[in-house]
């Protein structure tokens, strides 16, 4: 098997990031939205021939954590452990998720380098101690500023994320000067206007750091869970400080001089847009003071909401990825969201639609073109792919619109992280071949027996085919269970090698399936739902 893209040296590697998840509790679908997203993109540029490097990972350090733990009468590292172990590496393996790495806050090659790199700061007069008043969030682990709290009836403000009551601090604290990067920030994003995606997202942030902004608190003095202030150990690590520091110490900072050039900065943060402030402004405000290059890009994705809520464990809408995989399967999964929902962009989940889909897109449409093709290459041929004979206008057709399929996806996915322009283009295809089949109706043409009958009967279901053989390449990274099905009963493995060594943006070279290549009928790739689950 050739290497894959993770196992080529030298070049920079194309690096992903998704946020590191706080381990109060276990995972839901909005994390899982976006490490699918995360795994997709990956494996997209993997299957490009590309050296990648995809991290995920988990928050496990502040007072949120701390209390957690509390609640439930054990250490927070137990609880951490125990979370860790139980809910959130299961689910990333069920999902099929193929990260490079995994990193926990808490682990030593983490924890040692946060505290150089907050002392190299220290060091560089960058860090200044003082004291702070205001409303924090334990939920956001923030201080929030008084205009962006929202009223209760009762008069009481809350977090306008959390809806829930915010806290007033006052201690002492050790303080970052943000302050005097805003004009940097704003020359940068100028001359970088993709660094934050969507365009909503960058207007948010220029004006937010327009307005001036504030000195970074970056310790806490009134709890213990967190990593020590080198200098001054009665105070820890902002959490915030802490987690962003995860996409540098994972990769080698102050550890691996090789592998952290090759690999940082990341390429692409993947984020919630609740946290996006974090990696926009208060992130590269960090790297710019340590002289480490900036990201190329912040991605910030929507919000799932379920009855016109966020989708969170503090509202009890948080509902489980393995409701929903027990039901439609994985592959269905890793594909719904991010074929019904515009990334960057807020989107409401119900079974209903998500059963819709599945029965119109991946069984109708996807699922037995397949079927009927395996059926009808067995039927009038044996199992043997015939060879095509002479492509018409209905064939070049097609060849047509697998070029623009694969051109589109390549650039959609593996470029402007549009997700769902991707998918469609490709199910645009599917829906194409569909209707060349149904045009053609080969089971009519099969009762003619002539020897042009029969090598017309050949080119259709030879099209037919290796059509499909370019779906399963192009499907790989978001569905690779089922298109490695696919890839197996086209007779692909034997004849052409691992699917996972097929360059995604070559899918369109016509032809590439030989001809006498054994197909067989498989598995239904999208087995008929039973009843939809309502509840």
């Amino acid at each position: 098997m050739a290497a894959t893209g993770s196992e080529k040296q030298g070049a920079k590697a194309f690096y992903v990031t998704t946020p590191i998840y706080y381990v109060n509790d276990a995972p839901h679908l909005g994390h899982a939205y976006t490490t699918v997203a995360g795994d997709v993109l990956t494996r997209w540029h993997r299957q490009r021939g590309e050296k990648v490097w995809f991290l995920t990972g988990t928050d496990e350090h502040g007072q949120k954590i701390m209390r957690t733990a509390e609640a439930n009468d054990v250490t927070p590292q137990a609880w951490c452990d125990k979370l860790v172990e139980e809910a959130w590496k299961p689910l990333w393996e069920h999902l099929n998720i193929a990260n490079d790495d995994f990193i926990r806050t808490t682990q030593k090659r983490h924890t040692d380098r946060v505290q150089e790199f907050v002392q190299d700061l220290y060091d560089k007069d960058e860090i200044y101690k003082g004291g702070y008043e205001g409303p924090y969030c334990v939920g956001c682990e923030e201080y929030k500023l008084p205009g962006d709290l929202i009223e209760a009836e009762d008069g009481t403000k809350l977090c306008p994320i959390h809806k829930k009551p915010v806290e007033i601090l006052k201690e002492e604290n050790y303080f970052f000067k943000l302050s005097e990067y805003g004009p940097k920030l704003l020359e940068f994003y100028e001359a970088n206007p993709g660094f934050i995606q969507p365009e909503s997202a960058r207007n948010e942030v220029v004006n937010f750091v327009k307005q001036g902004l504030q000195d970074l608190s970056i310790s806490r003095s009134t709890f213990d869970w967190g990593i020590p202030i080198p200098w001054d150990e009665k105070h820890v690590i902002y959490v915030w400080v802490d987690a962003l520091l995860n996409y540098a110490t994972a990769v080698g900072y102050n550890e691996n001089p090789a592998k952290f050039d090759e690999t940082f900065p990341a390429n692409v943060h993947l984020v919630g847009k609740d946290i996006l402030r974090f990696h926009a402004v208060i992130w590269p405000a960090m790297l710019m003071a340590q002289g480490l290059p900036v990201p190329g890009k912040v991605a910030a994705n929507g919000w799932l909401m379920v009855g016109g809520e966020k989708m969170s464990k503090s509202n009890l809408t948080g509902i489980k990825p393995q409701d929903l995989t027990s039901h439609f399967g994985v592959d269905a999964y890793r594909w719904y969201f991010l074929r019904a929902i515009a990334f960057g962009s807020d989107g409401s989940f119900s079974w209903e639609d998500f059963t819709a889909r599945y029965t119109s897109e991946l069984a109708n449409d996807y699922g037995n073109l397949a079927s009927r093709v395996a059926a009808m290459v067995g039927k009038y041929f044996g199992g043997e792919l015939p060879a095509s004979t002479a492509d018409g206008d209905a064939e070049k057709a097609i060849h047509e619109g697998l070029a623009k399929a694969v051109a589109t996806a390549d650039a959609k996915i593996g470029e402007e992280l549009d997700f769902q322009g991707g998918i469609l283009a490709i199910f645009d295809f599917v829906k194409q071949v569909n209707g060349y089949i149904t045009e053609q109706e080969p089971w009519k043409v099969a009762k003619d027996e002539s020897p042009e009958g029969k090598a017309r009967l050949a080119t259709i279901l030879y099209t037919a085919a290796e059509s499909l053989r370019a779906v399963a390449v192009l499907l790989n990274p978001i569905m690779p269970e089922t298109s490695q099905a696919l890839w197996e009963s086209l007779g692909a493995e034997a004849s052409l090698g691992a699917l996972a060594d097929q360059p995604v943006q070559n899918a369109g070279e016509w032809g590439r399936l030989p001809a006498g290549a054994t197909v067989t009928k498989g598995a239904v790739l999208f087995p008929r739902l039973e009843d939809p689950k309502k509840d």
